[in-house]
This record gives structure tokens, sequence and C-alpha cells, in this order.
């Protein structure tokens, strides 16, 4: 079952195998450096593979954002859950540095918290930032989420931040 998300100017769609050249691409950049795979071609096609995967086992994944009227990946947002993560985790990555700033990462991860809730029926929900990472620390703060000290994470020096409920959710 393929889920697609549209937002005011985003498709997010089920990733596929010719997002890879996008992914790698991020993957080998400097860009990429607080996923722990950057420069590291077996560890980003691990890291793709398991995003595909993810989707065939659980049936919902991290989406490929993309403009509505292309097909090109720019990025990958939405619900993670492998078997070693503490929390349901909103992930995000944007690929390119030309969609920085212009409140993408922010309208995708909007629509796939909403989803986590209102389909996935989700009661809470965290993303996982590596410290010094400050793009993603605002984008967490711009979601409304709090750094949460007392949660676990997957490594030790790894920044939790907790989203609120959307609206609507008890």
């Amino acid at each position: 079952m393929s889920m697609t998300l549209q937002t005011q100017r985003l498709v997010l769609r089920e990733p596929v195998p010719s997002d890879w050249t996008a992914f790698h691409d991020f993957m080998m950049s400097d860009r990429a450096a607080a996923f722990g795979s950057q420069g590291d071609i077996g560890k980003a096609w691990r890291a793709f593979a398991g995003e595909l995967g993810h989707w065939q086992i659980f049936n919902y994944g991290m989406w490929a954002i993309t403009k509505r009227g292309s097909d090109a990946a720019l990025g990958f947002v939405g619900p993670w859950t492998p078997p070693d993560w503490p929390e349901t985790e909103i992930g995000w990555m944007i690929f390119e540095s030309a969609a920085e700033g212009t409140g993408i990462a922010t309208e995708a991860a909007r629509a796939s918290l909403n989803h986590a809730f209102d389909v996935l029926g989700w009661t809470t929900a965290v993303s996982y930032v590596s410290p010094g990472n400050e793009r993603s620390i605002r984008l967490a703060q711009k979601l409304g989420a709090k750094l949460d000290e007392a949660a676990n994470a997957p490594s030790p020096q790894t920044l939790v931040f907790r989203h609120p409920k959307p609206r609507g959710h008890a």
C-alpha cells in the first residue's frame, strides 16, 4: 500500500529506487555529517535500502519530498520506527541546500506529524537530532518541539525533541 500526502506546494511520496542518486549525492556531501554515513558509500547504500525496506515492512516510512509537478526528491521526511529506536520518530533530511529557507521542510514535517497522529494513531512523537545540527534544531523548535533531556535516544549524545500533539488531539 503506497501512501501519498499533498500539501499546498509539495507531494510526499513513497521513496523509489530512482531516488538513490539524490540520496547518494546528499550522503557523500558535507551536509550529511549528522547522519554518520557521510562519504561512506556502503553506509549510504544501506541507509537508503533501510528507507525502502521500512516501507516494505511497516507500510509507512519517510516520504520523498517533491514539489508539485516534479518527481525529483528534495529530501526525506516522516515516520521512522526501526525496531531499535526508543520512540516513534518524525525524521527529516533535506538533500539540497537550495531548498533551505523555502519552508518545505517545515511544511513536509508538519504534514508528517499530522499523518502520524491522525492515521498511524501515534500518541507521541520525537525527533532525534545530532548536537550541532542547527538547521534541524531550528526546524524542531519551529514545529513546537521541546528538548526532552529525560527521553531515551538511539545514542547517548543525540538530542531528543518532543513534539506537541497536533491541534484536535487530546
